[in-house]
């Protein structure tokens, strides 16, 4: 896999659906979300086939009506 077929913080939160804060909570504290892979120094990478897995086992949840 090309670093070109990797998302940013802000593309893998958007192909999900969620806030970058988000994202990077569940790196974090889920075991079970895709661990980013590191590219160019620091900058987290993540791979959409990954992230297309993690969410079809964890179906994102339906909003609350206020």
């Amino acid at each position: 896999m090309t670093s070109d077929d990797l998302l940013t913080s802000q593309e893998a939160a958007d192909r999900l659906g969620i806030t970058r804060q988000s994202l990077h909570n569940l790196t974090s504290s889920d075991p079970d979300f895709p661990a980013p892979a590191k590219r160019f120094g620091r900058t987290p990478l993540w791979s959409p086939r990954d992230l297309d897995a993690w969410r079809e086992r964890h179906p994102a949840r339906k909003k609350r009506d206020s």
